[in-house]
């Protein structure tokens, strides 16, 4: 059977593609091939387990797929060739294809540890069966260990407290969230957790996970040994690119498909979106991997919009990366460099810090004190990254923040910038932390 676009993944970057593609092309066939029945939020599997308590409640639904007149087809693609222009598939079939799109993702790296197999182990698939069976796993555990302190690992951890697990999480780096955030905001993080009762080791990594047939303890390069029912297995992802070097598309230097600016690939019939294409940092042009499905869409709406013929320019100049969590009430966000990446870079910088809450005046119900840190390159004013901690109002203020970064408002301008207040929604005119930051960092040039 011929398409004129086949889809090859169903999670945001595929859905988004074809959407977008139906958007632009009406007349267009299309096709979504994915490997699982159903579709997955993502970025929800860690609340699987104390908030949601249910795997169901983070399943999609096809019904705007199926209203735009998107084929779904649930099988996986074992083959391309690209000179016929064709995908062959597990079940047999064979389908042509005009234009087609990567969407492939990322699949979870598992660690070399010895015992890493046993029974009780898991890691996170975007699979729905699967993550059945580890949220029933967890509800029959009552101590689990996490491996890893990122993002995943920490967001996870949390939320098998809210369901009144013992839960202890292993970081071989020296904070939790160290990747994303510099130590005093790792050290937030650290403290709430603390707080709810989550134990967890930094600088150790698990040596060995032993039991007899299923998991029983982890030994700790510390020689300490924790008794567990179940282990979780938070230790990042890598691009799924198996079937694009298969088929001899190009792999960049990140380890994920290389493409242009509008998202083909090597081949000029073949497109890539999402975790498994490479993107381009903002501030150094470099190749680098990042992992996040509000980067996956935006990805999606280029290739979608350009899959037959260029219809939208894509002014974005590189991937600066915003990132945020939810850890009990605190939220943290980070959008481009941190201060300790960005000295490692080698930008001559400075810092700058504020405080201020979140309503005004700060008697008022909900009001949250916000941190806001930002770091400005000393030639040029250039703002070349934030981070932002404080209740539900941090997560939007990062967004801001990574407005200001790609549209290149310099720190003077920044300091008058015009703003909307209120006093049961935002900080107070003089308190806006964000800006006060930004004039500490002047302050210092």
């Amino acid at each position: 059977m011929k398409y004129d676009a086949i889809i090859i993944g169903g999670g945001p970057a595929g859905s988004v593609t074809a959407l977008t593609a139906r958007r632009y092309y009406p007349d267009k066939k299309i096709l979504l091939i994915r490997k699982t029945r159903n579709s997955i939020i993502p970025c929800a599997i860690p609340y699987i387990f104390g908030t949601l308590k249910s795997v169901d409640r983070i399943k999609i639904s096809d019904e705007q797929l199926v209203k735009n007149e998107i084929e779904i087809l649930i099988d996986e693609v074992i083959g391309i060739d690209r000179e016929k222009r064709r995908v062959k598939t597990s079940s047999g079939k064979i389908l042509e294809y005009d234009k087609l799109v990567l969407a492939t993702g990322a699949k979870p790296i598992t660690p070399p540890i010895k015992g890493v197999n046993l029974k009780g182990v898991y890691s996170i698939y975007k699979d729905p069966d699967y993550l059945e069976e580890l949220l029933e796993a967890a509800e029959k555990a009552d101590r689990i260990v996490v491996i890893g302190g990122g993002f995943v690992g920490v967001e996870i951890a949390d939320d098998l407290n809210r369901a009144g697990k013992d839960v202890y999480v292993i970081e071989i780096l020296p904070h939790l969230l160290y990747l994303n955030f510099d130590e005093e905001f790792c050290e937030l993080v650290e403290n709430k957790l603390r707080e709810i009762g989550v134990k967890f080791y930094v600088n150790t990594r698990v040596n060995k996970i032993v039991g007899q047939g299923k998991v029983e303890k982890v030994i700790l390069s510390t020689g300490e040994e924790i008794r567990t029912d179940l282990v979780i297995l938070a230790t990042g992802t890598a691009p799924n690119v198996d079937l694009a070097q298969k088929s001899g598309i190009e792999i960049g230097k990140s380890g994920c498909i290389r493409v242009d600016e509008y998202l083909r690939t090597s081949d000029k019939n073949i497109f890539a979106v999402g975790d498994c294409a490479e993107k381009k940092f903002l501030f150094t042009g470099e190749p680098i991997k990042m992992m996040l499905a509000s980067i996956a869409t935006a990805e999606a709406r280029i290739a979608g919009a350009n899959l037959f013929e260029l219809k939208v320019v894509n002014q974005v100049r590189g991937t600066i990366g915003i990132f945020s969590t939810n850890i009990r009430g605190l939220v943290l966000g980070t959008a481009g460099l941190i201060e300790r990446e960005a000295r490692e870079k080698g930008f001559d910088i400075v810092t700058g810090y504020a405080e201020g809450m979140d309503r005004h005046p700060a008697t008022l119900p909900g009001a949250s004190l916000v941190m806001a840190k930002c770091i400005v390159a000393k030639r040029g004013e250039v703002i070349l990254g934030w981070e932002i901690a404080g209740g539900l109002s941090a997560a939007e203020m990062i967004n801001i923040g990574g407005i200001i970064i790609e549209s290149g408002t310099t720190a003077s301008k920044l300091v008058n910038m015009q703003i909307g207040t209120h006093p049961l929604s935002t900080p107070s005119p003089p308190s806006y932390p964000i800006i006060n930051a930004v004039i500490d960092a002047l302050s210092k040039l």
